[in-house]
């Protein structure tokens, strides 16, 4: 089964590169994944028209299923509620024989932090519940600092309860966004995965667009990082289901 991962694609931004977001796209339709994990900011300012650009721009990768979550862009100006009309769900749910994903809004309209909610803790743990399988979380703010990114201001108000949970359910993946920098930290079995900005200048440092590809076969993953634009490719993790 292949997966791919990618996040703050901001097609309506100044910073937004088409030449980059044309290229993400024909990757995406060459490498023919099963599934496609969109952790949020897919605009910049909530907008209507913006949205409009947004699922234009969605609807060409050609992905038999995606999971698609709102950032905190996305839930400016009331966007949150377009986002409900045009995706449907700010919480979705996929299970196949093999993985359990579960999407979390943990954005706040018109501010930039994140919160998960308390109501919202039983969700993962009832949907990421099958031992037996890939269990991922994907919500658009990091529950760990990324280093090189400034001062921390944005991780979750409740991210250390939601650490917990990910802890008490033994979640295999958790994956985010929202810092443009890719990193990986692993913490008690689980991989916390931050992808970086897949279509825009908004780099940090000398980083890059890019992307990740989650494969998985006979019970082991491997997760590969995709630069969008030399299009070099590099394995960042590889482990064993227990």
């Amino acid at each position: 089964m292949r997966m791919v991962h990618i996040s703050d694609i901001h097609v309506s931004s100044q910073y937004y590169v088409p030449e980059w977001g044309q290229k993400v796209v024909d990757l995406i339709n060459n490498l023919d994944p099963d599934v496609l994990i969109v952790s949020g900011d897919l605009v910049y300012e909530g907008l209507m028209h913006e949205y409009d650009q947004a699922v234009e721009y969605l609807d060409a990768i050609k992905v038999r299923k995606k999971i698609i979550i709102p950032g905190n862009h996305d839930a400016r100006n009331e966007g949150y509620r377009l986002f409900e009309e045009v995706f449907e769900k700010r919480f979705p749910v996929y299970e196949n024989g093999v993985v359990q994903i579960l999407g979390i809004d943990s954005s706040e309209p018109d501010i930039s932090d994140g919160h998960v909610g308390r109501e919202n803790y039983s969700l993962i743990e009832e949907t990421l519940s099958d031992l037996d399988k890939l269990r991922i979380l994907t919500l658009h703010h990091h529950l760990i600092p990324i280093p090189g990114t400034g001062r921390e201001r944005h991780i979750p108000l409740d991210a250390g309860d939601v650490l917990k949970v990910c802890h008490d359910v033994g979640v295999n993946l958790v994956l985010s966004g929202h810092k443009h920098r890719p990193w990986i930290w692993c913490m008690e079995d689980t991989y916390f995965i931050t992808a970086g900005t897949a279509t825009t200048r908004r780099l940090k440092g000398r980083s890059y667009p890019c992307f990740n590809v989650l494969d998985l076969e006979g019970g082991e993953l491997v997760v590969t990082e995709v630069n969008v634009s030399d299009e070099s490719k590099k394995e960042i993790l590889r482990f064993r289901m227990h």
